[in-house]
């Protein structure tokens, strides 16, 4: 775990500017170097003719912005977001002054017809002869293309729809290597994106209508493009190396060492599940399995009576609306049946209204007894603070009392 030292990123500050561009510089020739072999062999298994693979041997330019995206090509991660205006592109990709070229790589589930389409459509794209200098698609990917590309490109584009992207590890690979993002605010990049280490496409707005929104974040993507990320990286006066773009460099970079990285997770893991499990064991086998057996006989007792409790709705001991600073009672009636007050706990649920079913930001507030009315049946009460003005709901649920293991038992919990 030495390398996740503070001091030792911070070092990534003491890099010489031209060592870190020159490093790159070399990866990215690599890069272009492994997509002309990798492109040979496609178009030779298909029988090219022999000039159409000469050519291929001179696709790409090293000294060029090179923007890459590889990964599933599921439909939601919207390879085809690039495309929503060729023309525009087109512009993009043979700029005199700045041109830019992208390589694309991944594969499709065998079963998702869509996404096998997908890539079709791009494939077809990128044969344009106007475009196929500047624009490539990878077959094949795997663990060795994924290296060049995440070494070798200056950017990682990701163009899920939001929400659906569950995480983005390849951003994170591709930061540690000081490539930069340019992605959607979904997935790790919601949390990771600061304006000194890459850029979003959009502010993270979410939309019912899915072609309105291909249509909307597709020109932030161009924006985002033509305004921010193409003037940075050929932002060189005199001839000099790009400052700012290397300041982002180094600042992603330690983002992803710091914070992304596998050493600190399992670290958190460690501290947080690994050790007070370890620890945990052992009370559990103290004293021959005392308290494992406890837990054991608790664990049956309330699955055997928990179908017994009722819980009537909560009563507010207030009338009219309620000033905010101002407290009232609340109580609920609940029959525990066989079970004693102290095997439970007892929680008034409550939030500001999104709709007649849902809340907002919902809390918890511990509910006591306040009148044992014999026969297993109990009088809860507690006091509520309004603490903000609005229209607010609540209910009542009752949960077993005990370890982390115990609450969450399944089937365990009884709501009003």
């Amino acid at each position: 775990m030495g390398s996740r030292k503070p001091e030792n990123i911070k070092h990534i500050d003491d890099i010489y500017d031209e060592e870190l561009w020159r490093s790159h510089e070399l990866n990215r020739s690599r890069l272009v170097r492994t997509c002309r072999e990798q492109l040979v062999k496609q178009y030779a298994r298909r029988n090219a003719p022999r000039n159409v693979i000469e050519t291929l041997q001179s696709v790409l330019d090293p000294n060029v912005l090179t923007i890459a995206f590889a990964r599933r090509f599921a439909t939601y991660k919207r390879a085809y977001l690039l495309f929503q205006d060729p023309q525009r592109l087109e512009a993009i990709v043979n700029s005199q002054k700045y041109p830019v070229q992208f390589v694309f790589a991944g594969k499709a589930h065998p079963k998702d017809n869509e996404g096998k389409d997908l890539i079709k459509k791009l494939f077809q794209f990128a044969s344009k002869p106007e475009l196929r200098d500047r624009i490539v698609f990878l077959e094949d990917y795997d663990m060795h293309l994924a290296r060049h590309l995440l070494q070798g490109a200056d950017v990682w584009l990701n163009t899920p729809r939001r929400p659906l992207e569950a995480c983005g590890t390849s951003g994170m690979k591709a930061a540690i290597n000081g490539v930069l993002n340019v992605s959607i605010l979904d997935g790790w990049w919601c949390e990771g994106y600061t304006e000194e280490r890459g850029w979003r496409i959009g502010n993270g707005e979410e939309y019912e209508d899915r072609g309105y929104q291909d249509a909307v974040e597709s020109q932030a993507l161009y924006n985002v493009m033509e305004n921010e990320v193409i003037p940075c990286f050929y932002d060189r006066k005199n001839g000099d190396l790009p400052g700012n773009w290397l300041k982002m460099m180094k600042a992603s970079m330690k983002m992803a060492m710091e914070t992304y990285c596998s050493i600190r997770m399992v670290a958190e893991y460690e501290k947080r599940f690994y050790v007070p499990a370890a620890k945990r064991y052992e009370t559990l086998l103290a004293k021959q399995t005392e308290e494992a057996k406890n837990l054991t006989a608790q664990a049956s007792r309330l699955r055997s009576l928990w179908k017994n409790i009722e819980v009537k709705p909560p009563v507010r001991h207030a009338q009219g609306p309620c000033r905010v600073g101002e407290k009232f009672d609340i109580t609920s009636e609940i029959n525990l049946a066989e079970l004693n007050p102290d095997e439970v706990d007892v929680e008034l649920y409550y939030g500001q209204m999104k709709s007649l079913e849902d809340l907002d930001a919902s809390k918890s507030e511990q509910m006591l007894v306040l009148e044992d009315r014999g026969n297993g049946q109990f009088l809860y009460s507690c006091s509520l603070n309004c603490q903000r003005s609005g229209r607010f709901g609540f209910t009542v649920r009752v949960t077993p009392r005990g370890d982390g293991r115990v609450k969450s038992t399944p089937g365990l919990l009884t709501w009003a």
